[in-house]
């Protein structure tokens, strides 16, 4: 038995003091429904606990003017029944509601779903069972000609594999999302594309946070293409799985000519992936599913398979399209 500190600050500040005070041991917590898990695996061993749950406001949804911003305590489940939601971003409440099960949705905040850690089965065997750099740098990976179906095809370095869990952050890819953070240097803002990293030199590092960092908020602006977007997503069984391959869509048509359109995938890369190259298939062009099948080819350029996730590529061709075409579907006015 462990001993664990815990304290439940009621500002920011006082949290970020209790983090500088307690060391790198230190971990932030709010719905726990990832850290409790890794913690049971061993994966994960802090000393000390920080419970930001007794900070006000940072619960709040805001849907008014021009940009929505979540708080980054908001629920999984209150955020996906929101109407505003529902209606200005269809692509994020199916998101939500594809992930996860109802009880974990009314548990997990939104913030935390952005800090997910990867379902690797040799990352998650813990300590000492698998070489794994995500867990132990420079141990190697296990998941590198091994049993490597549910890895990445995309982003994928020498060092790692590991496929990006998340179906939000695929989502908030997809509308231009930004993340408000604030830390023992301060408050910033970053790009959602800039919050993730690729696992090249430091594979155990997922994301662009300091030591001490919060994530306290989460903007999108408010766009046609918005309004008309879908997160399409393919798993072994209908719920409570992690996606095969997924896509998020936002698209805005005028006439019949695509006008606009973001592109993010999921479940097939090291990170919430966004397919810049399927963008340009489609752009200034009648969408048609021919046109929607070549976008979904050019999404998958540049996969590098393994052994036993080649399939991943075709079926990421064919969700790619179908979330296309869905999409498109939504723009009838």
């Amino acid at each position: 038995m462990r001993t664990i500190g815990y304290e439940r600050p009621e500002t920011l500040d006082a949290a970020i003091a209790a983090y500088s005070g307690s060391g790198s041991g230190s971990r932030y917590i709010a719905g726990g429904t990832t850290l409790y898990d890794l913690m049971k695996l061993g994966v994960e061993t802090p000393t000390h606990l920080i419970d930001i749950t007794a900070i006000a406001n940072l619960d709040r949804i805001e849907t008014e003017g021009d940009v929505t911003r979540f708080g980054t305590m908001a629920l999984m489940s209150d955020v996906a029944e929101t109407p505003a939601i529902r209606t200005e971003y269809p692509v994020l409440s199916e998101s939500l509601l594809k992930a996860a099960s109802q009880q974990l949705r009314n548990m997990a905040t939104v913030g935390g779903n952005l800090l997910q850690r990867t379902r690797c089965p040799y990352f998650r065997a813990g300590n000492g069972v698998y070489p794994c750099n995500k867990r132990q740098p420079g141990s190697g990976c296990a998941a590198l000609g091994g049993l490597d179906r549910s890895q990445a095809v995309l982003g994928a370095s020498g060092s790692c594999n590991a496929v990006s869990p998340g179906d939000w952050p695929v989502a908030l890819l997809a509308l231009d999302a930004r993340v408000e953070i604030i830390g023992i240097d301060g408050q910033r803002t970053l790009p959602l594309d800039g919050l993730y990293r690729l696992p090249a030199e430091r594979p155990e590092a997922d994301h662009n946070l300091n030591p001490g960092d919060i994530i306290i908020g989460i903007t999108v602006p408010k766009t046609a293409a918005g309004r008309a977007s879908t997160y399409h997503k393919i798993r072994d069984r209908e719920s409570f799985a992690f996606a095969l391959a997924s896509a998020a869509v936002a698209m805005e048509i005028e006439g019949a000519v695509v006008r606009d359109v973001r592109i993010a995938l999921g479940g097939v890369a090291t990170l919430p992936w966004r397919a810049r190259q399927a963008e340009s298939v489609i752009v200034g062009r009648t969408l048609t599913r021919e046109l929607a099948v070549e976008a979904g080819r050019a999404a998958f350029q540049d996969a590098r398979p393994g052994r036993h996730n080649r399939f991943k590529i075709d079926l990421g061709v064919q969700v790619v399209a179908d979330a296309l075409m869905i999409a498109a579907g939504r723009n009838v006015r």
